[in-house]
């Protein structure tokens, strides 16, 4: 039996299909994509907080429920939970999708420096908003 998929707003590292793609899963159907009511937050890793007025860029993209939970299982990802997100594909329309996030916000004195200098890379090379590329060095 074919197990379906499932979209996922991935808004770090895994936005690279080639990085998804190293740890084992196959991305299917990958577009540029925001949520608005929730802020970038750079920790030890990335992670979405709500925050009024915000916007959040990241990648749709479809994967299995296996491979979420495969991801996910990886060591330091435990902690990260799905919830449910209407993600806004840059070429309009809203689709719903899950989005792996922190329960609780990183402390204010954890800060990992080479991950957002990666994922301004990361964002860069996909082609999102030059502002939103430069607030990841503050956030």
């Amino acid at each position: 039996m074919i197990e379906r998929r499932v979209d996922g707003f991935f808004y770090g590292l895994f936005m690279d299909v080639d990085v998804l793609r190293g740890s084992g899963v196959a991305p299917v159907s990958a577009s540029r994509a925001y949520v608005d009511d929730f802020a970038l937050c750079i920790g030890n890793r990335a992670t979405l907080i709500p925050s009024p007025g915000a916007r959040a860029y990241g990648m749709l993209i479809a994967l299995t429920h296996s491979e979420l939970h495969r991801l996910y299982s990886a060591p330091g990802l435990e902690p990260y939970r799905p919830e449910a997100v209407l993600a806004r594909p840059l070429d309009g329309g809203s689709i719903p999708a899950l989005c792996y996030n922190l329960v609780e916000s990183p402390a204010a004195n954890e800060r990992n420096q080479a991950y957002a200098v990666r994922l301004q890379k990361t964002l860069r090379d996909l082609g999102f908003p030059g502002e939103y590329i430069d607030s990841v060095a503050s956030c």
